[in-house]
C-alpha cells in the first residue's frame, strides 16, 4: 500500500487497524493538507453488488450525521475495485481494548460512556439510521475521556449473516434478539446492544459467550443474563436496573428511545432518583431468573403449566452455572442458567407451607372485598399537579389519607407539584386507604444555552462553557482566522442542551503557511519557479548592484513562514550603475620647459618624468 493514492488526493501512510470488513489506514489529504483515517473495504465485500449499492447509500447518510460523539465522515468513493471512506483521524483507543486492559470500569464512568453513546444514537435515529453494530470495538475513547462512535451506516451496508468467522462472533456478543432472528430492526435494537456494552463495561465480561456466533446468538434470544452485580458486587443497583432494562428480550420493555435512556443515565450521574422498573424475571416457557440483585431470587426452569413465583429475599442464593462466584463454566458458557437442582423433602415442605400462607392471604383479601370489610370501593381521585396541601384537602373529601411522600424530577410538572401517585387515578380504593405520592423537585434534566464561542480565545471559550455547565472539546485546525481564535462550534450558539453536554469547538492555528525559500543569488527565472512551486506569488523590482550580476536576485521580502498565496517581492539586479559621460576640455599648448642643465643629455627616466617633451 506504500505510496498508493486513492481518489487522486489521499496518500496512504500506514495501517492503524483492521476489522471484519475493512482495514483502516492513516493517510494524508494532499488537497487540504491534513491527516485523515481511511477505511478500505475488504475485497470480498467490494465484489458484492448489493453491498456496493447499500455502501453508497449509507455512506452518504452517515456523512450527514453531526455530533461531538460521532466520528466525522469527510468523503467516500471508489478507486478501481476499492471502496473507501475518509474519516476524522482520532488519537485514542477503542473501548474493547480499554476493558481488556482495565477490566470492570467505575460505575459512574460506565454511565458517562453510555450517555455519550446515547447522544450519538439520538442523532442517528432522528435521521432514521440504525447503527446495527454497536460494540466496544466501534467506540473510540479519546485522550480527554470522551468517546466517539464509529461505523454509522457502514454496519447497515454489511451482510448480517452469522457465521463461524471470529469477527462475526465478536459482533454476535452484542446483537439484539430480534437481530439474531433476522427481523426488522428499530432504535430499540441499538439500545439492546448498548445495554450489552454497558454490561461489559460494568463487569469486564460479555453477558453471553460461546464457541461460535450461532451459539451466542441463540443465548441472546433465549437466556437471561446473570445480573451484573453478581459479577461486580460494587455495581450500583440503580445502574444495574438501567442496564438490564436495555437488555430486555421484548423490545417493548426496553427504553424506547436513546433520549429516554440518556435521561435515566444523566439522572443517575446527578444522584437523582430514577424510575426504572425491576427487569423481567420470567421468559416465555416459564424460565424464572433472579434479576433483582445477587442472592435475592431463585433461578430455575419450570414447565409451561407451572405457576411462577419469585422466591422471597433471604431464602437462598441465586443458582448460576459455575458456582456462587457467578463465573461461567468452560462447557456451558457465561450467563447460562441451570435447571433447579433436586430438593430434599424438607425443601418441598417449606415450599408447600409458603404456598399455603399466600393462598390463605389471597382468600382472606377476597372475602373482605366481597363482604365489604374494607368499605365501599370507589375510584381513586387524581392528585397530579396539586401541591401536598391541596392533595390532603382533596383526599379528606373521600376519607383517604396521604401515604409515603417521595421526591422526584419531572419535565412535565413544576417544582412542588405531585407528579405521580399510587394507586393511580381511577384505581379501586376504599375509605381509609392511603395514597402514596411523588412530588417534583425540579426538571428531570437541567438544560442550558450554548454560549457564543466564535471570535473568543480558547481560554475565554472554556470559561464561558464552565459557567454554562458544559464541557469543552477544543480542536486545533488551520484557518484564516486569527491564531488562537475560535472560528467554529457545535452545537451552535443559543441551542438548548443538557447540562454536562460536550461542546466541540475549533481553534485557529493560523492560515496554512510555508517557510519562504531563500532565493537570494538565484536568477530571477529560477527564483520565480521555486517560489511558485511553494505556492507564493512574485513581484519583481529592479535596482543597480555593483556586486550582484544583472538578472539575479539581490534580496526578497517578506521572509520566514508566510501564508500560501502571499506575494513575495524580489529585488533583482540591473547590474552596476553606469558612470556619467563628461565633455572633453579644449587642448592648450604646454609652456616650454626650461632645462636646468642644457648640456646634460635626456635619459629614459627624464622622459618618463616629463612625457610632454
Amino acid at each position: 500500500m506504500q505510496q498508493q493514492v486513492l481518489g487522486g488526493r489521499y496518500l496512504i501512510k500506514d495501517r492503524v487497524g483492521s476489522g471484519g470488513m475493512a482495514t483502516v489506514y492513516r493517510a494524508q489529504d494532499q488537497v487540504l493538507d491534513r491527516t485523515v483515517a481511511i477505511k478500505i473495504m475488504l475485497p470480498q465485500y467490494a465484489a458484492d453488488a448489493t453491498f456496493a449499492a447499500r455502501f453508497k447509500q449509507e455512506a452518504q447518510a452517515a456523512a450527514g450525521l453531526q455530533s461531538p460523539y460521532i466520528v466525522g465522515i469527510y468523503d467516500w468513493g471508489k478507486d478501481g475495485d476499492t471502496y473507501y471512506i475518509v474519516m476524522e483521524y482520532l488519537r485514542g483507543t477503542d473501548l474493547k481494548s480499554g476493558i481488556r486492559s482495565h477490566g470492570a470500569l467505575d460505575p459512574k464512568k460506565v454511565a458517562q460512556i453510555g450517555s455519550q453513546i446515547c447522544g450519538a444514537l439520538s442523532v442517528a435515529h432522528k435521521h432514521e439510521i440504525i447503527h446495527r453494530d454497536i460494540k466496544p470495538q466501534n467506540i473510540m475513547v479519546l485522550p480527554d475521556g470522551n468517546i466517539k462512535v464509529m461505523d454509522f451506516g457502514i454496519a447497515r451496508a454489511k451482510n448480517s449473516h452469522l457465521t463461524q468467522d471470529n469477527n462475526v462472533l465478536g459482533t454476535a456478543h452484542y446483537v439484539s434478539p430480534e437481530q439474531a432472528r433476522g427481523q426488522e430492526l428499530g432504535p430499540t435494537s441499538d439500545i439492546y446492544s448498548l445495554g450489552v456494552v454497558m454490561y461489559e463495561c460494568a463487569t469486564g465480561q460479555v453477558p453471553f459467550d460461546g464457541e461460535d456466533a450461532i451459539s451466542v446468538a441463540v443465548k441472546q434470544m433465549n437466556e437471561l443474563p446473570v445480573p451484573p452485580s453478581q459479577l461486580n458486587p460494587n455495581l450500583d443497583p440503580n445502574l444495574e436496573r438501567i442496564i438490564l432494562r436495555c437488555m430486555e428480550k421484548d423490545a417493548a420493555n426496553r427504553f424506547q428511545s436513546a433520549d429516554e435512556l440518556r435521561l435515566a443515565l444523566n439522572a443517575y450521574l446527578a444522584g437523582r432518583q430514577i424510575d426504572v422498573p425491576e427487569p423481567t424475571r420470567v421468559l416465555a416457557g416459564g424460565a424464572i431468573a433472579g434479576m433483582g440483585g445477587a442472592g435475592t431470587t431463585e433461578t430455575r426452569v419450570m414447565t409451561e403449566k407451572t405457576q411462577a413465583m419469585a422466591r422471597p429475599a433471604g431464602m437462598g442464593a441465586t443458582t448460576v452455572r459455575g458456582g456462587a462466584s457467578g463465573q461461567a463454566s468452560a462447557s456451558g458458557g457465561q450467563g447460562a442458567y441451570d435447571p433447579e437442582p433436586k430438593r430434599s423433602n424438607t425443601g418441598k415442605i417449606v415450599g408447600i407451607v409458603i404456598g399455603a400462607i399466600v393462598a390463605i392471604g389471597v382468600i382472606a383479601f377476597a372475602a373482605m372485598t366481597l363482604l365489604g370489610g374494607g368499605g365501599q370501593e370507589f375510584p381513586a381521585p387524581s392528585l397530579l399537579g396539586m401541591t401536598q396541601e391541596e392533595a390532603e384537602e382533596e383526599l379528606a373529601k373521600y376519607g383517604l389519607e396521604l401515604g409515603t411522600i417521595d421526591p422526584g424530577y419531572s419535565d412535565d410538572y413544576a417544582e412542588g407539584e405531585i407528579m405521580d401517585q399510587t394507586p393511580g387515578e381511577g384505581k379501586p380504593v376504599h375509605e381509609g386507604d392511603k395514597i402514596d405520592i411523588t412530588i417534583a423537585q425540579g426538571p428531570e434534566t437541567k438544560t442550558t444555552k450554548v454560549p457564543t464561542l466564535v471570535g473568543r480565545t480558547q481560554e475565554e471559550a472554556e470559561q464561558l462553557l464552565e459557567e454554562a455547565g458544559l464541557t469543552g472539546h477544543p480542536v486545533m485546525e488551520e484557518n484564516d482566522a486569527e491564531q488562537g481564535t475560535v472560528f467554529e462550534q457545535n452545537p451552535e450558539a443559543g441551542e438548548e442542551v443538557d447540562e454536562g453536554s460536550t461542546v466541540t469547538y475549533k481553534v485557529s492555528s493560523g492560515p496554512d503557511s510555508e517557510l519562504v525559500e531563500n532565493v537570494s543569488g538565484y536568477s530571477f527565472d529560477e527564483a520565480q519557479r521555486i517560489l511558485g512551486e511553494q505556492g507564493f506569488g512574485v513581484n519583481p523590482t529592479y535596482e543597480y548592484s555593483s556586486t550582484i550580476q544583472e538578472g539575479y536576485v539581490i534580496s526578497y521580502s517578506p521572509g520566514g513562514a508566510q501564508p500560501l498565496g502571499t506575494t513575495i517581492t524580489l529585488v533583482v539586479s540591473k547590474g552596476p550603475e553606469p558612470q556619467p559621460e563628461t565633455d572633453p576640455e579644449p587642448a592648450t599648448d604646454p609652456e616650454p620647459a626650461t632645462d636646468p642643465n642644457p648640456d646634460t643629455e635626456t635619459s629614459d627616466s627624464d622622459e618618463e618624468w616629463a612625457p610632454g617633451l
